[in-house]
Parts: C-alpha cells; structure tokens; sequence
C-alpha cells in the first residue's frame, strides 16, 4: 500500500499552487484536476491506485480552492477557463513534469481538455469526465429545453449579486445541495464532505467562482492575459492526444452522451466508458477512474 501524498506548495504562474504529491517520484507523471464544488480529496482513492501502479501522482488545488493562492493581490480573480488552464500548463513546468497523463472532470476537466487541445505536445493522454468540456462562450446565450436549463439554476443564481452574497454566507450549504442534486445515488457520509468543505474557505473562492459561472455566459470581461487564449479556445479544436472519456451514468448536471456524440470532439478517442456513478466521478467510481488513467497511459507506452 502506498504512502499518504505529500502537500506542498508550488509557485507557478500567477499562483502559489497547493498539491498533494504521492507515487514515486521516478513513475509516470499523472495530473489529476478536480472540480465545482469539490477539491483534491475527490482523488484520494484514484492517487493510491495509480501510486501502486507506479505513478508519479499530481493533485493540484485549483485557483480559489483550500491552500492554492495569488502571488499577487492585483491579479483578477479570474475562474475563466483560459485562467484554469493557463494555471495547469504553469504547473507542468513548474514541477518539470514531462507528457503526463492528464486527468479531470467539470472545472479540472475542462482545464485539462483545454491543454489537450492547445498544447497537445505536453501531454500523453487525456481522460475527461464527461467528453469535450471547451465552452463555447460566443453561443452561451443561445437557450436549451427548458428541462435542459433546470439543473443549471446554480449558474443563473450566481448571475445576480443575490447570488454573490449566497454564496459568501452559504457556500458550505450550497456545495452540499449541489453534491446531492448531482449525485443521487452517491451516499456521502457527514466526514466525506467535511473533509472538503474547508476548501472553499479560501479567500478567493466566491470571487473566482462568481466569475466562471459569468464569464462563460459573456456576461462580463475576461482578464486580458488570456485573451490569445480564449481565442483560440473560440474555434473549438478537435483535441488529438489519446483520450478516454467518461460519464456518469447517475449525473445529473451533465448527463451522459452517447459515443457518436463524443467522437468528433477526439481523433484519438481510445474509450468511451459508461460509469456506475453521478457527477464526481473520481470519489464516487475511483477504480474505474484510474484504470482509465492507466489505460491512457499504457497505451502511450504500447504505441
């Protein structure tokens, strides 16, 4: 059985990233991204996987989340997806890391798939809880079925400072409804979410959530360091590096797809694998989620 991880704090970018380290430091190089509103305890049980299958694990806090903080206090507190990926690629220099597997869901997800797509040289693989996850701001404002729209109303209520001021008295309360909401067959114990709840103490968790959930919408202006970015991610890349992709079979915020829906966004998609699970895929379903990650890897390695 392998060590618990390491914590440490890694200056990279903009950020003073907090990551959880385990494996051996000599194994291959796996990223592991989480997502709203959860932390990096989502990987704990996927990172003793792969640290037995002789990973290098990597669990990076995201900006606004437990111990990762700005360097500077004049930087926008920015949740935009340029942001959370431009935050990722720092990271990988930052600690050297050399094509590793990257791995994610919802936000993590969508930094990962974002570096993918732009930067594919830097990493060896992909694996996304539910596929293509590059937001197409410039058609956001175009509306869905209304049983579409309905298990959004978190992003509408955080449209509103109503919903700023929720989230600043109730973010504890908020996360947990939306645990539940999305999840609906995952039964999380009281210990299971208080050992993520503190992550969202963070100074800048409401004002980089806030953010994402306006910035994809067009509502308001991204910072202009990522502006090159955001363009980029604009003409909606086929993302070209090895990839598995997964969904949950029980979520839903983001409820399955079928293959062919997922197969032109990858032209490399290895897998598309249902799983016996809602929305946080990696603490719900954590041996199916890192046997994807080794399947990524593995398949490199053959190739």
């Amino acid at each position: 059985m392998s060590a618990g991880p390491d914590l440490l704090s890694v200056r990279a970018g903009v950020l003073d990233v907090e990551v959880r380290c385990s494996g051996s430091r000599d194994g291959w190089p796996a990223v592991l991204l989480h997502g709203f509103p959860y932390d990096a305890h989502s990987f704990d049980r996927v990172a003793e996987i792969l640290s037995d299958a002789g990973a290098n694990v990597v669990v990076p806090s995201l900006r606004g989340y437990a111990g990762t903080r700005f360097v500077d206090d004049a930087t926008m507190r920015s949740g935009q997806q340029a942001a959370v990926a431009s935050d990722l690629l720092e990271l990988l220099g930052a600690l050297g890391l050399e094509t590793p597997v990257v791995a994610g869901y919802d936000w993590g997800g969508r930094a990962a798939c974002v570096v993918a797509a732009l930067w594919p040289e830097r990493v060896s693989g992909l694996v996304t809880g539910n596929g293509y996850l590059l937001q197409d701001i410039a058609g956001a404002a175009t509306p869905s079925l209304p049983q579409h729209e309905r298990p959004h109303w978190y992003q509408y209520y955080l449209h509103g400072e109503r919903g700023r001021e929720g989230l600043l008295r109730y973010r504890g309360e908020l996360a947990r409804l939306l645990w539940e909401e999305w999840s609906p067959t995952w039964r999380f114990s009281d210990e299971d979410f208080e050992t993520t709840r503190p992550a969202f103490d963070n100074p800048d968790f409401v004002d980089v959530v806030v953010h994402s959930y306006r910035h994809r919408y067009g509502l308001v202006a991204g910072d202009p360091a990522y502006d090159g970015t955001e363009r980029r991610i604009a003409e909606r890349p086929v993302i070209g590096v090895p990839t598995i992709v997964l969904d949950g079979e029980h979520d839903t915020v983001s409820p399955p797809q079928p293959r062919s829906d997922h197969e032109p966004h990858f032209s490399a998609l290895l897998d598309h694998r249902l799983v016996d699970a809602g929305h946080d895929l990696p603490q719900e379903a954590p041996a199916d989620f890192a046997r994807a990650v080794v399947d990524v890897h593995a398949f490199r390695t053959s190739s």
